[in-house]
């Protein structure tokens, strides 16, 4: 039912007010309230009049509440944005879900490209799925940060890649944004040959004539599995190509740091890696605001391993199994034979997986499944304790990409299982809490 009411926390303005589970909000100071952004808007004010439907009684109640602006009223809905997600109407030449194999989760195979889980849950949309009416929606409730899929400023190159007639119109649009003082996160993918080089500079500066309301630009390699069949043929970036990119957006970024103080336009750390090249410091990254993009991901591990090394017991001994990706391989091995010279009782073995299930040319952690984990590990002899990232699983859950739990890992290789945050926060607090006392 739309807009029905799934938790009422305690002690909550909502609670006092008798408001249940199961009852709806129909509308809120006379307004219906048709998704999550207009309850978001209209329950900001200090003083409102709800429609509730209580379901269980059949009866319409009208709720007068005053409390103080922006306080939390105290409610979930079922819908986290009481409505149907939009879908995507484009059809993009680099589409990671086009080449997802069958028999993932069903919710995996969902093409979104909505606004509102752009600003709830920070997905990038292309904006090619919305009116001029969702834009005058988004400057009027200050939808604010949106994260934008550019790839291109080019109009006609852009029609390409997303193969979508009406997506040539990406300038205008980020305009009206910009104008309406909506601040915007926008992200490229790179494909090799298509939008990089001259087309990532042209990109970059025209997104640059929207500077403060966008502020970072983040630029991805293109991830391509094994099952990219009757797709548009693409490459992936070596050491010279990714070299090259990066050499390209060194000169840009030097401009922008005479100018604002910031590089406004980082790459990946993807493809430091493939290039060879160390990634820069932590300076160059500011506030580590792109970090769900790869972007300062190895810096801020690294540094975070420097800090916490301090917080080591050297009166515990203990084994690890740290399991991660190819890309990341030597950082992880680095940061563990850092910590086991801090502690000569704590031995960890790197374990690097292969990603066979997507394909090998996928070699972040955050796409690794349980399925090659269990296939490369087993009967291997690993510790008693498994440390992982939590990128590597379905936000808030226990659950791999590929549907099995850790419980499933935990069984088939006879480990406990350990999740450690993907910036290396609690690494040492881990180790610390599972290791035993040294006699």
């Amino acid at each position: 039912m739309k807009n029905e009411i799934l938790k009422v926390d305690k002690g909550s303005i909502a609670e006092e007010l008798g408001i249940e589970i199961g009852d709806r909000i129909i509308s809120i100071n006379g307004t219906e309230v048709t998704d999550i952004l207009d309850y978001r808007f209209l329950m900001s004010d200090d003083y409102v009049v709800i429609e509730l439907e209580k379901v269980n009684i059949n009866e319409i109640w009208e709720l007068e509440v005053e409390k103080d602006f922006d306080e939390n009223f105290g409610i979930e809905f079922k819908d986290q944005i009481m409505d149907e997600a939009k879908s995507c109407k484009n059809n993009c030449i680099f589409c990671f879900i086009d080449q997802l194999p069958k028999g993932m989760r069903k919710p995996l195979y969902f093409k979104d490209d909505d606004s509102r889980l752009s600003f709830l849950q920070g997905n990038f949309v292309t904006l090619t799925n919305l009116t001029d009416e969702d834009i005058d929606r988004i400057i009027k409730y200050k939808i604010s940060p949106i994260n934008v899929s550019v790839h291109t400023t080019n109009p006609n190159l852009r029609v390409k890649m997303l193969n979508n007639r009406f997506a040539g119109n990406i300038i205008e649009r980020l305009e009206k944004l910009a104008k309406g003082k909506i601040n915007m996160n926008c992200q490229i993918v790179m494909c090799p040959g298509v939008n990089d080089g001259n087309e990532l500079k042209r990109t970059v500066l025209d997104l640059y004539k929207f500077y403060p309301y966008i502020k970072n630009v983040a630029a991805v390699p293109v991830g391509i599995t094994k099952y990219r069949e009757g797709l548009f043929s693409m490459e992936i970036y070596n050491e010279k190509s990714a070299s090259a990119q990066l050499m390209l957006a060194s000169k840009m970024q030097d401009e922008f740091i005479k100018k604002i103080g910031s590089p406004f336009i980082r790459l990946s750390d993807e493809f430091y890696v493939v290039a060879k090249m160390d990634v820069p410091d932590k300076t160059f990254y500011k506030d580590f605001d792109q970090l769900e993009d790869g972007i300062g991901m190895i810096r801020i591990f690294r540094d975070n391993i420097e800090k916490s090394l301090s917080t080591l017991d050297g009166k515990r001994k203990g084994e690890f199994t740290l399991i991660t990706g190819s890309s990341a391989y030597k950082e992880i091995k680095a940061a563990a034979e850092k910590i086991s010279s801090k502690n000569h009782k704590i031995t960890i073995d790197v374990v690097m997986i292969l990603n066979r299930y997507f394909g090998e040319t996928i070699t972040v952690a955050g796409l690794l499944t349980a399925t090659d984990i269990i296939d490369q590990l087993k009967g291997k002899g690993i510790s008693k304790h498994m440390i992982l990232p939590g990128n590597m699983l379905k936000s808030g859950t226990e659950i791999f990409l590929d549907d099995i739990t850790i419980k499933d890992v935990e069984k088939n290789l006879n480990t406990k299982v350990l999740v450690c945050d993907y910036t290396g926060d609690d690494l040492v607090q881990i180790i610390n809490e599972y290791s035993e006392e040294d006699n």
